[in-house]
């Protein structure tokens, strides 16, 4: 629980600090709490056609169990994003860029014999992301709207390895359930053992259905502010004059 409260802290303070006069909505995407992946964001407005959006993304799981393999998907992702729509802002197709640093403790997601399992190893360290997005924003009533996106980047990771089972076998040596992999792949012809290992490629890094809240519209708020009879504005010059 307190680290849920820090999470919600941090995501009230991304809030707060919203560029000054900008319209702002927060959101939180339906799709990954569902199966209980917490991804709250705002984004501000920049111009007309264009938005900034920063989110976070917190996965608690320690265990889960796919395909019959069981193991820890526990991450963390900040992630900043610039979006240009091609009508107005928050109406319609947008695509955008973004750029994230991530934390995790988690086992990779393998197809093996046709069925999507989990690799009996754990890979626990941290990264970043460069990648760029898609997706459509429809709002359905005055203050909500429905965010709907694809991204796909370019991750680079840094890690540890953990068997997950005993009898693992991984770079020509047999690991039991909780020890750190010596030799992981790729480091075959290294003359020390060095469990430190890395990767880079191109893979998804966001999709969902968020739903969204205005907070903050300046627009609306200056309408609201009661503007003075230009009588009495009059007066106080005729005022001031004598």
């Amino acid at each position: 629980m307190k680290k849920l409260g820090l999470f919600f802290t941090g995501v009230l303070l991304l809030a707060s600090v919203r560029p000054a006069a900008a319209q702002t909505y927060v959101k939180l995407n339906g799709l990954y709490a569902a199966v209980g992946v917490l991804n709250p964001a705002v984004e501000f407005r920049l111009s007309p056609k264009s938005t900034f959006q920063t989110e976070l993304v917190y996965s608690p799981w320690k265990s889960v169990t796919i395909g019959g393999a069981t193991g820890p998907m526990k991450f963390g992702i900040f992630l900043n994003e610039y979006r240009r729509y091609f009508k107005e802002r928050n109406r319609g197709w947008y695509v955008g860029a973004n750029a994230g640093m991530m934390l995790f403790n988690m086992a990779k997601l393998v197809f093996e014999s046709g069925k999507l399992t989990l690799e009996r190893k754990s890979s626990k360290g941290y990264g970043m992301m460069f990648g760029i997005c898609g997706g459509y924003e429809w709002k359905f009533r005055e203050r909500w709207l429905l965010d709907v996106f694809f991204g796909w980047s370019f991750m680079s990771s840094f890690y540890n390895g953990y068997a997950l089972v005993d009898g693992l076998v991984d770079g020509g040596q047999t690991y039991n359930k909780g020890q750190i992999i010596m030799t992981p792949h790729g480091h075959e012809n290294y003359k020390y053992e060095d469990p430190w290992n890395g990767s880079a490629e191109w893979l998804p890094n966001k999709i969902g259905v968020s739903i969204g809240l205005v907070i903050f519209d300046p627009e609306k708020r200056r309408n609201r502010i009661p503007k003075r009879p230009a009588c009495e504005d009059a007066g106080a010059v005729r005022l001031v004059g004598k």
